[in-house]
Parts: C-alpha cells; structure tokens; sequence
C-alpha cells in the first residue's frame, strides 16, 4: 500500500511539474506574441505617419502603394524579427532567465536595452534598397525617404512611449479594480464583486499579460469562485490559502 501511495504522488508531483511548465511556456507565449503585435502595430502606424510627412504632396493612394510595397517586400517581417530581438536580447541584458516578464519597468528595459528603434532604421534602410532595386519604388523617392528616415524614427518613437503610457494607465486602473474587489469581498458582497471581476476582465484583455498580474488576477478568480461554489463566504484559511496558491 505504501509502495502504490509513493507511485501515485510521483505521478501527481509529475503532472504538477508538466502543468507548471506548460503554464510558464504559454505564459511567456502570450507576453512575447502580445508584445509583437502591439509594438508591432505602434511601429507600422509611425511608420505611416512618417511617409504621410516625409511625402506631403503626394496623392494618398501613392503613399498607400508605397507603404504596402515596403511591407509586402521585408518591412514586416524585418520589424517582427526586431521586437524580437529586442524582447530577447533585452531579457539577457536585465537577467530574466524565466523568460516572464514581472512588471511593465522590465518590458522598458527590453525593448530600450534591445535597440529596437536602431533595428527598425536598418529594416528600412534594407527593404528601401531592395524594393529601388527591383524597381518597385523610384529612385528619387527612394531617397527622399531616407534622407527623412529620423522623422519616421521619432514617429515609431513617440508612439512606442505612448503605447507604455497608456499601459501603464490600463494597470492602475486594474489595481483600483483589484482594490475594489477586496472590499467587497471583505463585506460578504458577491454581487459586487462580479461586478468588479468583469471590469478587471475587460481590462486584461488591453495590458500586457505580466506575470503578477496573472498571478493577482488568477487569486481573485479562484476565490471568487470558491464563493459561489460554495454559495456562502464561510470560507476556512485553508481554503483560502490554497485558492491563492494555486493562482
């Protein structure tokens, strides 16, 4: 009986381990896939906008042609190969080994430490050189677009900054729900909760999934719904304890 006791927690300390590794792979998917297509996003509009100021007086549809030329022969892929370069070589250089990020200071420090907007100047340069080759955009407009290159480097610039500000206010705006949900918690008050939940919900879906913060917002669900499992907040520490745990 003993020997049949051990087998079966080697088995359960097995699946635990597999569970937590597949929960740390997917976590680090997420943050990494999210972060592309975010930054990805922040740094195709600048772009945009750059050509529109570099090129003032030609016709929408050319500005158009050539943006799409530009992505359709190497922007693209150049700028996705950039974040994610930045997000790894960013990660070495702030000694996350994990490969999750903890907290929006240590996403700065990647992309910063990456070089990404050094990366994103190269691409251009590289997809304006062969696109002009192949005869796919003028000469001419060829270079007028790098000799105006910095104002589509400030552009994506001013862009990624914003996109951190707007990140950041998301999270505060999560932690006061967060905060929220405490205190109705404390008051026995279910309904309100709920209501809080949906909100931290909605909001999870505009940050960066970070690591604490699908930690704190795993606690909150697993309590939540202790409570209405149990359809009462006669809730033992125990419990308590291992609804967090298991966050």
């Amino acid at each position: 009986m003993d020997r049949e006791l051990i087998e079966n927690n080697n088995i359960e300390n097995k699946l635990n381990n597999e569970n937590l590794l597949e929960e740390k792979n997917v976590s680090e998917e997420s943050q990494n896939s999210f972060l592309q297509s975010n930054l990805g996003k922040v740094i195709n509009t600048g772009i945009d906008v750059g050509l529109r100021a570099i090129l003032p007086n030609a016709v929408e549809n050319t500005v158009i042609d050539i943006k799409n030329t530009l992505l359709n022969h190497g922007l693209k892929e150049g700028i996705n190969t950039a974040i994610s370069g930045a997000i790894d070589l960013g990660k070495s250089a702030i000694g996350i080994v994990t490969g999750k990020f903890e907290n929006l200071s240590q996403v700065q420090n990647a992309i910063k430490k990456g070089g990404i907007i050094d990366s994103v100047s190269s691409v251009i340069d590289n997809v304006l050189k062969s696109s002009t080759k192949n005869g796919l955009i003028k000469s001419n407009t060829s270079k007028l677009i790098k000799k105006g290159k910095n104002v589509i480097l400030d552009t994506v610039s001013s862009n990624i900054e914003e996109s951190f500000f707007s990140q950041l206010k998301s999270i505060e705006k999560l932690g006061k729900y967060s905060q929220n949900w405490n205190q109705y918690f404390e008051k026995q008050d279910l309904a309100g909760m709920e209501r809080e939940y949906k909100k931290i919900k909605t909001q999870m879906k505009e940050i960066i999934p970070l690591q604490t913060t699908l930690t704190q917002v795993k606690q909150i669900e697993n309590i939540q719904e202790l409570v209405k499992n149990k359809g009462n907040f006669n809730i033992t520490e125990e419990e308590l304890q291992l609804a967090e745990k298991l966050a």
